[in-house]
């Protein structure tokens, strides 16, 4: 591990000598990930991706992705695009990107389960705004608006998301 990754532990997310309060998933941290059971998956994971509000918020990094109108997250285990970003309308069950509150106005993407997904062990496994403090998430890792913004420009291509 180096100072940009993260690292995510029992007492929050560490990135660059820095520590950070973080929420995960209501179910805790599992070796045996499914979906729906509202865990965080324990492991290395790779960061393959950053979505953004263009609309609320400015561009965080010249490799971010802006949400739009009807983009949506497949999180049906029994259909060919399952944890994969899709656009609507799509009538297989989804999760909405671009949301009225604002919980993935920036939205770091992990590669649990991706690009090639086991059909049924968790989907939308993201790095995203929290609700709150120590209020769990149905499996992402969340942080304050504020330690988000802050973090999301310093990632590295080498970063790397470590869940102990």
């Amino acid at each position: 591990m180096t100072p940009l990754d993260l690292v995510v532990g029992p007492t929050g997310l560490r990135f660059m000598n820095r520590h950070f309060a973080c929420n995960i998933g209501r179910g805790g941290v599992t070796d045996n990930k499914r979906e729906g059971d509202g865990a965080t998956p324990r492991g290395q994971h790779r960061i393959v991706g950053m979505l953004y509000r263009p609309d609320r918020i400015a561009k965080p990094t010249d490799w971010a992705v802006p949400i739009g109108y009807g983009d949506l997250w497949s999180d049906d285990p029994n259909h060919e695009d399952y944890n994969l970003m899709v656009r609507a309308p799509y009538p297989h069950s989804h999760e909405t990107l671009r949301r009225a509150d604002p919980l993935y106005d920036l939205v770091l993407i992990l590669d649990w389960n991706w690009p090639y997904a086991v059909k049924g062990r968790g989907s939308a496994i993201f790095i995203h705004q929290w609700r709150r403090p120590v209020y769990p998430t149905e499996g992402c890792v969340a942080l304050s608006r504020r330690d988000l913004h802050w973090i999301a420009p310093r990632i590295s291509y080498q970063s790397r998301v470590y869940i102990l």
